[in-house]
């Protein structure tokens, strides 16, 4: 039995086929659905978790090379969310593109993380260094 780090074997199965240059997504709550596309949904009520507690859940066991992000969440959120990610990330590069170019990377992912996050446009692609 596990007794630390990821709990959820559904996400401990994506993560551990996660490979060089891979990407896996973390999509908040109103993210849409893609059928071909393994979805370990893990949302309970709005904000619980959030894309950042599932971001700083899998830092440990998962290096990231680099981060996608649409261009939409510096638009429509504060500055302290803003810095919560970024601190978050560090000195992992973020590349920032229209929302809709952002989701036309999701059918490559190898996953996708749902949560309940309310945040907007709080989505991640995290490839995998």
């Amino acid at each position: 039995m596990l007794k630390t780090g990821i709990l959820n074997p559904s996400i401990n199965s994506l993560l551990s086929r996660v490979r060089h240059t891979n990407t896996l997504v973390i999509a908040d709550r109103g993210f849409p659905f893609w059928p071909q596309i393994e979805t370990v949904d893990i949302s309970l009520v709005d904000d619980i978790p959030t894309v950042l507690d599932v971001l700083r859940a899998i830092q440990t066991n998962f290096v990231i090379g680099r981060v996608f992000q649409a261009q939409e969440f510096r638009d429509m959120n504060s500055g302290e969310t803003i810095a919560a990610l970024l601190d978050t990330l560090g000195a992992i590069p973020i590349t920032l593109e229209p929302h809709v170019d952002f989701k036309k990377r999701v059918p490559q992912a190898i996953g996708l993380i749902r949560t309940g996050d309310t945040t907007q446009y709080a989505n991640l692609i995290l490839e995998s260094a």
